[in-house]
């Protein structure tokens, strides 16, 4: 078939850089002193099997569509069935995986203006040298070039590991998880990457949720300790924590509904862990245990060193329906409000200026940058403005977050960029989208005669990779 004019992708080498003519030449040198310097993903969600057993992607449709909450989501809205994408599908079939790629590129369009279009045409371009535009006249052809390359030694996930240039990958875990993948990295002589686990704890601090009771069992058994009393659970977290710090762990990661974390007397500890075992506790009472619990893996943090990562406040698994036939974490959560002031100042009167303890606030509540997240890292050592992520990780968020957190915590209280995802073939794409947005800031300020060059460069440089190192004890 010949390519027409619409089919050709447009991937212009200056895409983000300000348009501005007297800025683009500062952007474009300042993004191009770091473009190519090594990829640092500190949280992220890749499988660590893919990585272990250098796992072959098995078509286009389950590598690039059915993992990506981003592209699905919107899909949905349009009218197409997650199950026509392959969320919650076993026995997905080559044609099902082929008219899910059609169905993608059919609906092109309504990614215009978003980061996903600027992740997929990077994919496309860069990491698969395809030059054609999704759209329904070209999908078949892309999807072929696709499988073609990914049945290749070059595409699999430790060569891309290489060719993507990462430094260090954190994936996200369950405190029960035995991480046998992470172990057969560490002893693998031929594999020298750095891929840590994440100690991700939140449904073992819920108490008022079913599934609760059963997951403490659980965490009783692995850790060999009685969970059947308040102190027995806070010695579990401690035993899982140490075994994750033993095999590379560098952080914790937690996310409930609001960032209060606050001890109770140990009495009503006591009393309302009782309750929870034998499944009494009432919501009210599950909300004071569990911002309890927080407080907990706060002073964990600073004696064990983990870096404590806090992202709360989204309505998780919005919609009923879709949680009832596809189950949790499919693209249906929503952000709300949150407030971090008042929440965390217990946390933060006990470890603020701990020298042990470091804890990075993420957000998509964009209102609290300026207002209480920036102040904070401007005032507490321990503290690190989390980069945008999830819902604002997109080009104008990108931007508003530096104009809102850099009066009040500078460059070097924040965090440097987190790609937050599963989708391993996008992560590139992600950190080149912050590193031209940021060379675009930059450019400003240079512009404006608030930075020379030379402390423009020395910044950018920082942003990609001394301060991901320095946020998260690299």
């Amino acid at each position: 078939m010949t390519s027409t004019d619409d089919d050709v992708l447009h991937v212009h080498p200056d895409r983000l850089l300000p348009a501005d003519p007297g800025l683009r030449p500062i952007a474009r040198e300042l993004y191009d002193a770091v473009k190519d310097l090594p990829i640092i993903s500190p949280h992220g969600h890749v499988p660590p099997q893919w990585l272990a057993d250098d796992v072959p992607f098995a078509d286009p449709t389950s590598l690039l569509i059915t993992p990506d909450h981003y592209i699905n989501r919107l899909l949905h809205a349009s009218g197409v069935s997650l199950a026509d994408l392959g969320v919650g599908q076993e026995n997905f079939s080559a044609e099902q995986s082929r008219a899910a790629f059609r169905t993608l590129c059919e609906n092109w369009k309504i990614y215009r203006g978003t980061p996903m279009k600027f992740w997929f045409e990077s994919e496309l371009a860069d990491v698969f040298g395809i030059e054609l535009a999704p759209s329904a006249a070209t999908a078949d052809r892309i999807y072929d070039r696709i499988a073609e390359a990914i049945a290749t030694p070059e595409f699999r996930p430790r060569a891309l590991y290489k060719t993507f240039n990462i430094e260090f990958i954190a994936t996200t875990d369950d405190p029960a998880d035995d991480l046998r993948h992470h172990q057969k990295l560490a002893a693998d002589p031929t594999w020298d990457g750095k891929v840590a686990p994440t100690f991700r704890p939140d449904k073992y601090l819920e108490p008022a949720t079913p599934a609760w009771n059963g997951l403490i069992d659980t965490l009783g058994e692995v850790s060999g300790v009685d969970t059947g009393t308040y102190a027995g659970w806070v010695a579990a977290m401690e035993n899982r924590r140490a075994f994750f710090k033993d095999n590379g762990a560098v952080s914790s990661d937690h996310s409930h509904k609001d960032a209060r974390a606050e001890k109770l007397d140990d009495a009503e500890a006591e009393r309302l862990y009782a309750r929870a075992r034998v499944g009494q506790i009432t919501p009210e009472e599950g909300d004071a245990l569990r911002r309890d619990f927080v407080f907990q893996q706060a002073r964990m943090a600073s004696e064990d060193g983990l870096v404590m990562t806090l992202h709360p406040a989204v309505v998780r698994n919005h919609h009923t329906p879709t949680q009832e036939t596809f189950g949790a974490d499919v693209g249906a959560d929503i952000p709300m409000s949150v407030e971090f002031a008042r929440a965390l100042q217990p946390m933060l009167s006990a470890f603020g200026t701990a020298p042990n303890f470091q804890l990075v606030l993420f957000t998509i509540d964009e209102t609290v940058y300026s207002r209480e997240v920036a102040p904070l890292a401007g005032f507490y050592p321990s503290v690190y403005v989390g980069a945008p992520w999830w819902f604002i990780d997109e080009a104008e968020a990108i931007r508003r977050y530096r104009r809102a957190v850099t009066g009040s915590a500078g460059f070097t209280r924040t965090s440097g960029f987190i790609d937050d995802t599963r989708a391993f073939l996008s992560i590139p794409a992600r950190h080149d989208m912050n590193r031209r947005l940021d060379s675009g800031f930059l450019a400003e300020l240079v512009a404006d005669h608030r930075l020379t060059m030379d402390e423009a460069l020395d910044t950018a440089h920082d942003l990609v990779v001394t301060q991901p190192r320095k946020a998260f004890k690299l």
